[in-house]
Formats: structure tokens, C-alpha cells, sequence
């Protein structure tokens, strides 16, 4: 991962009258430059811009967020950004205060103009899984506001620098969240096979693993 924040840092929520951003004065602002910028990937891809879906693969090891996109065919690859800072280690975020990053799959659940780290994107942790483990293992403080945004600093997000986020944003937008998920993993499973039976992990993470690297494989190393 290179330039992925999912951060609590203050959280990026701030509020409208703090700063009174929308995001269409942020499309106004950023969107034509990072059409510019993000259209030559998608012309070597063959892939129209914007896209139908977009899925992005963080790897916290590698610290590497890749992009992919597709129209009415298959996935294909457009580009991969630097992770400029992730907390935490390998394995799943479990409570409040862990400084983990998640790790599983998300989607984007909405896109915020006002974060104290110049843009950020919702994920939606905990999803029904995080959700579904908490309740079995009684935990009930799992934590929250986990996001991908600019800046170079991170509590549990993933930052990505400025420009990626103002590319991503611009990108997510026009796509629309609902098209638009987010994979995430200790290190990329298509290169070495995810451990869940390691002894720092939750007995789950051999399922959750499993699941995380069936979605990776469907992104093949080739295509890169």
C-alpha cells in the first residue's frame, strides 16, 4: 500500500458550517484536472471514462491500492497508487482505539468534501460480517469512520495523498458508491497465500481470508 489512509484522525466528518464544501463545488474544482489525469489510463486500458464499477484492492503490506474498472465486460486494470500511510498490522480491525485498518470487503458508502484531510470516501465498517463476528465474540465497541482520503496520516484509514483522492473522488462520483467497492488485505494474496491460522488472529481469519482471497483472484496478477 502506498497512498491509502483509512483514518479516524479527527474524524474526517467535519461539519457543514465548518466547512461548507459540497461536492459538486469540489467536482468544479478538481474534476476537470483529474479527468486529464486519470483518462490516458483508462485509453491504454481500453476501458471508457467513467466507468460502470470500480473496485479498489488495498494492500497494507505492499501498501499499494490498485484500481480497476470495467464497462460491460470483464475487470481490467487502470492503475495503482501508494499507500502514503496505514496503522496498525496484519489482521482484522477488532474494537475502538486498535489503530487497525479493516481488512475484508467494503463498499463506498459516501463521499465527504469536508474531511480534515482535503477529501475523503466512507467505507461501510463494520459491514454485516464485522457485525456478525462482534456479536458471536461479544464485543460490542468495534469503532468506525474508516475512510480513504489525502493527507499522509493514519489511525486506522488508509491515506492516499491529495491528488489520488482528488482522482478517486472525482472517479466515485461519477460512477456512483453503489458501483464502487473497496478490498482489503494484510499483503496481496496473489503473490503469497494469506495465513489466518497465524497465532496474532481471530480463529475467523481463516474463513475471512479465505473470502478475501477468493475476491483477489478474481484481479489476475497478469492483467498488471
Amino acid at each position: 500500500m502506498s497512498s491509502l489512509v483509512l483514518t479516524t484522525l479527527a474524524s474526517p466528518m467535519a461539519t457543514a458550517t465548518q466547512y461548507p464544501h459540497s461536492i459538486s463545488s469540489v467536482v468544479s474544482e478538481y474534476g476537470g484536472l483529474a479527468e486529464i489525469r486519470m483518462k490516458p489510463y483508462f485509453m491504454r486500458a481500453n476501458v471508457a471514462y467513467p466507468p460502470q464499477e470500480v473496485v479498489l484492492l488495498a494492500t497494507k503490506e505492499e501498501r499499494e491500492l490498485e484500481l480497476w474498472a470495467r464497462d460491460h465486460g470483464d475487470f481490467t486494470f487502470i492503475r495503482s497508487y501508494p499507500i502514503r500511510k496505514a496503522s496498525g498490522q496484519a489482521g482484522p480491525k477488532l474494537k475502538e482505539g486498535d489503530k487497525q485498518v479493516p481488512e475484508g470487503i467494503y463498499r463506498i458508502t459516501h463521499l465527504n468534501p469536508n474531511s480534515l484531510f482535503h477529501l475523503s470516501m466512507g467505507l461501510d465498517y463494520p459491514n454485516s460480517y464485522d457485525l456478525m463476528r462482534a456479536a458471536k465474540e461479544g464485543r460490542t465497541d468495534l469503532g468506525g469512520d474508516i475512510y480513504i482520503h489525502g493527507k499522509a496520516q493514519s489511525t486506522g484509514c488508509l491515506a492516499v495523498g491529495d491528488i489520488a483522492v482528488e482522482e478517486l473522488f472525482v472517479l466515485v462520483n461519477q460512477v456512483g458508491t453503489h458501483n464502487a467497492s473497496v478490498v482489503i488485505a494484510p499483503h496481496d494474496p496473489r503473490r503469497k497465500p494469506l495465513d489466518g491460522f497465524s497465532a496474532n488472529l481471530p480463529r475467523w481469519a481463516v474463513e475471512l481470508y479465505a473470502d478475501i482471497s477468493r475476491e483477489f483472484a478474481k484481479f489476475p496478477n497478469s492483467d498488471i
